[in-house]
């Protein structure tokens, strides 16, 4: 007795047929039937290609037809439901069409997920948003078009590219320039994410670790997974950090004691204006802008400890902020570097500028789960804001720093024999 079982898939022909009889208002349809068409062309062909034409006896053949069966593949970010063919290798076990497996890879749903998400689409309006409004594709129960479902898929896919992100190899990158960055993500919970930028002046995403704080601790974990990745902490690099001490205290415990540490100089400056009544803003910031545009590192430490001189008097505690890390906050200039290259390596603007990004991919979060989470999603705003990343404006200058880096490396390094001999 023969049992028929009526199919939920869309008839890809009978479809096209009554899109293009009102195509106006069917164009989504038409588009889907024709993509369905093709499809099904193509698993036909791997059907006879396995198993040779409809009845026709062939040597070559691999397998035989088994039916047809209902499966369902990605289309504007929700599913469709589509009939394809089964086929039976001669042990008995289904043999898979190629033509199938390749399109179920594409995995569309998951890329339009996480797309969605990306650019702030709650998951509560992924279906509206991924179909056209007087579409009239169907959307049935199961379809992939729910929150829950939308949820699944980003999760999936943010974390296969945190996978691939925290172990991809920095072992090939020319790497000049290291800027290392924290993000507030809850009381509890830090994110602390470091960006590169190589010879070329191209920048570079190349890690993120979270912890409760911005410590030593959490900065050496970052700097341990970098050189595990295959950064070579004997070649001489500049390092950009905010003015937090853990972050210079972690890289001179791993890069040397030596090591170039620039520090951001607009931080440096906007926690002296934070600390000072509004009267002496304009000649402070004048002094400080005056300092960081001169070409002579002695002069410009001259310059800004009068600045601290002045204010010692009546504002102690700024006149002490002011020289607290003065070297660091003068290492571009210390290296000769021109004024354009200086002033983009003198801030961590570009590391900034990231971070904006990640708080704009992150502001529909309103509660954060777990560390897993905030990885996820702040990698991904990582990922994101690296398409629109451009290389450095004084890119072509670079190789001025190299030829500093290592100038500084040799000084350094036969300083100890020159005070040895001058002892002797």
């Amino acid at each position: 007795m023969k049992t028929f079982i009526t199919s939920g898939a869309i008839p890809a022909r009978e479809l096209k047929m009554e899109a293009l009889t009102s195509l106006s208002a069917s164009f989504e349809k038409l588009c889907l039937a024709a993509g369905l068409e093709a499809l099904g062309d193509m698993m036909a062909r791997d059907a006879q290609a396995a198993c040779g034409p409809r009845h026709a006896r062939s040597e070559a053949r691999r397998a035989h037809r088994w039916g047809k069966t209902t499966g369902k593949i990605g289309f504007h970010g929700g599913k469709v439901a589509i009939e394809r063919p089964r086929l039976r290798g001669f042990d008995g076990k289904e043999q898979a069409l190629s033509s199938w497996e390749a399109a179920l890879r594409e995995d569309w749903l998951g890329s339009w997920a996480m797309n969605q998400m990306l650019i702030n689409v709650s998951t509560r309006k992924f279906g509206r948003s991924v179909r056209l409004p007087e579409g009239d594709v169907p959307a049935a129960k199961g379809s992939g078009l729910s929150k829950s479902a939308a949820s699944r898929h980003f999760v999936a896919l943010s974390s296969e590219k945190l996978d691939a992100f925290m172990s991809s190899d920095l072992s090939k990158l020319d790497l000049l320039v290291i800027q290392i960055d924290g993000l507030h993500v809850s009381d509890d919970l830090m994110l602390v994410a470091a960006i590169g930028i190589d010879s070329q002046g191209v920048k570079h995403p190349l890690a993120l670790v979270e912890g409760a704080t911005e410590n030593t601790a959490t900065v050496q974990a970052l700097i341990d997974n970098l050189i595990a990745r295959g950064l070579d902490p004997d070649v001489w690099r500049l390092f950009i950090v905010d003015g937090a001490k853990a972050l210079s205290k972690a890289i001179r415990a791993s890069f040397g004691k030596t090591a170039a540490i620039q520090r951001c100089q607009i931080h440096k400056a906007r926690n002296i204006m934070d600390r000072l009544p509004k009267e002496l803003h304009a000649s402070t910031r004048r002094v400080l802008r005056q300092a960081w545009e001169l070409d002579d590192a002695d002069k410009a430490e001259r310059l800004v400890r009068n600045l601290a001189r002045r204010l010692e008097q009546d504002r102690p505690g700024v006149a002490a902020s002011i020289l607290e890390g003065l070297d660091e906050i003068l290492t571009v200039v210390r290296l000769k570097l021109p004024i354009a290259l200086r002033r983009s390596l003198a801030c961590t603007n570009i590391a900034e500028n990231m971070m904006g990004t990640i708080r704009r991919v992150t502001r529909n979060i309103k509660r954060w789960r777990d560390g897993s989470m905030a990885l996820r999603w702040v990698a991904a705003g990582m990922i994101e804001a690296a398409k629109g990343f451009r290389r450095l404006k004084a890119h072509k200058q670079l190789p001025v720093l190299r030829a500093a880096l290592q100038a500084r490396r040799n000084y350094l390094s036969q300083e100890p024999v020159a005070h040895q001999a001058a002892a002797a």
